[in-house]
């Protein structure tokens, strides 16, 4: 006979499930990033200047709308 002690009881037999589960995830997730064709030092430097470009662009063309409403807005309540 068996002291109840001596067997695995659910919580354990969860942890252990879970424990496996994570296991499995980091080992999957680390074969997936082998596969992963991942750009040259040159396309991401040639991107990263593109992107800051582009909001430096957006941003500019934003201020200047904001500031040419805001004129606008000013004109118009101060002829009130």
């Amino acid at each position: 006979m068996e002291t109840p002690s001596s067997q695995p009881n659910v919580k354990e037999i969860a942890e252990n499930i879970k424990q496996n589960r994570i296991i499995r995830y980091f080992k999957e997730s680390q074969e997936e990033l082998k596969k992963v064709s991942w750009p040259s030092r040159d396309q991401v430097i040639n991107h990263t200047i593109v992107v800051i470009s582009l909001s430096v662009a957006i941003a500019l063309f934003l201020g200047s709308l904001d500031f040419g409403f805001g004129k606008i807005i000013t004109f118009i309540l101060s002829t009130r």
